[in-house]
């Protein structure tokens, strides 16, 4: 740890659990290790292809935090499919008749397409349901009954309500028996880019002893989302206090975008400044502690399928992931 401390390197690569894998994606590449029933490493890699090459507008500061995520969200469902397939669940091995439908009617690229698409809507709106449109229907009912509730009032109830769902949502997904083994391999992920960070040899020994928490982590960036979403609505409504349910609701929702753009940026910022700014250590500490629900110590096997993804995205030139 004392060599993640004293080194200045700080890479932009970053990972994803998957079912027995890891999905790291570099400057140049993305790649896929998993380790199959037989105990193989299975490696997929895909050279990356960013829509800001494209469209230059769309890699500009505030409006490339939700493209990126976006993309990300796209690729991990994919990539998440693609680990599934090696662990089939046998008690869904029969096809509905949806699924039968589905297949008959369209072709197998169309049809990934398909459920990409339903699934990255079904997470985004199962997100927005829980952590924004249910703490404003609940404040909603309060102030039915309570008339006099003042704004400021509902304003930190309802912030308090989200980081309360947020937290109930992450224990209850780290109990889940399925759901340790990712995030085991999650832990493992956080380890190997420390051990790259720090500009050790990438081996088991090395990654092992180094922190599993990461200020980096998608978990940080969903809590950040969270309370900049408090912040920001707390002006707004401040300003221009709104206490019909479904009209606020309306503007959380047209504000998220600009939620998402600010915290990514304040990741970045943090993501380069957190070894050497006290201010940066304080405002990524909840973040950090929250990786205690999403994270696990990784044994022997997962780190090596860590370390294999993340060789497969280095660059081709020295320093060019630099963050």
């Amino acid at each position: 740890m004392a060599e993640n401390k004293s080194c200045a390197f700080r890479t932009s690569i970053g990972g994803q659990a998957l079912i027995e894998g890891i999905l790291m994606r570099g400057p140049e590449k993305q790649a896929i290790v998993v380790r199959d029933q037989e105990g193989h490493l299975v490696e997929k890699v895909e050279e990356l292809k960013l829509i800001k090459d494209r469209y230059p507008i769309l890699g500009w500061p505030l409006v490339r935090g939700t493209v990126n995520f976006l993309d990300s969200m796209v690729k991990g469902v994919k990539a998440l499919m693609y680990s599934a397939d090696f662990y089939p669940d046998e008690e869904a091995a029969q096809p509905s008749k949806l699924e039968l439908w589905l297949e008959k009617h369209l072709s197998s690229k169309k049809l990934e397409s398909v459920i990409v698409a339903l699934a990255v809507v079904m997470g985004v709106g199962l997100s927005l349901f829980l952590f924004m449109v249910l703490p404003t229907f609940l404040t909603g009912g309060l102030t039915r009954f309570f008339p006099a509730f003042p704004m400021w009032g509902r304003n930190l109830l309802e912030g308090l309500l989200k980081i309360a769902i947020f937290l109930l949502y992450l224990f209850f997904c780290s109990r889940q028996k399925d759901i340790y083994r990712v995030f085991q391999y999650h832990g493992a992920e956080h380890k190997t880019i420390f051990c790259y960070e720090a500009g050790l040899p990438l081996t088991v020994e090395n990654v092992r002893v180094q922190p599993r928490h990461h200020p980096r982590c998608g978990t940080s960036f969903l809590f950040v989302v969270i309370f900049v979403s408090i912040l920001i609505s707390s002006v707004v409504f401040g300003i221009w206090p709104i206490t019909n349910t479904l009209l606020r609701t309306a503007v959380h929702l047209l504000l998220l975008p600009l939620v998402v753009g600010i915290t990514y940026e304040f990741n970045r910022w943090v993501g380069r400044h957190v070894q050497d700014s006290g201010l940066a250590r304080v405002l990524t500490a909840p973040g950090m502690w929250m990786q205690n629900f999403t994270t696990n110590e990784p044994d022997d096997s997962m780190i090596e399928v860590a370390i294999r993804s993340l060789e497969l995205v280095l660059p081709s030139e020295k320093g060019k992931d630099e963050w």
